[in-house]
């Protein structure tokens, strides 16, 4: 107990101690600060992970318009429901179940 009080009443363990507390509480960068970033960084990432993918498909997309003229007939049709003139296009939408 009396190693304790000792300790306790050391300059140097004080300092260091008040500098801990400042640090993980009172700084700009504290620890929930840092939390934050942490998981900004992380949205972040997932997005930019979301849109590479993304470029790459509409790059293969390109690709394929631009090599192949029935890819081109194929990609309206399906994406812009473009028809024929002597053609009907039914459209079927799938309703999600009301939980």
């Amino acid at each position: 107990m009396n190693r304790l009080l000792e300790l306790i009443r050391n300059k140097y363990f004080l300092s260091v101690a008040a500098f801990i507390v400042w640090m993980l509480f009172f700084d700009k960068n504290d620890v929930v600060a840092q939390y934050e970033y942490r998981s900004q960084v992380n949205k972040l990432q997932e997005e930019k992970d979301f849109y590479v993918k993304e470029i790459d498909q509409v790059k293969k997309n390109l690709n394929e318009l631009n090599t192949n003229l029935n890819t081109a007939e194929k990609f309206a049709r399906e994406k812009y429901f473009m028809k024929k003139d002597n053609e009907d296009v039914f459209v079927i939408v799938k309703e999600e179940p009301k939980d």
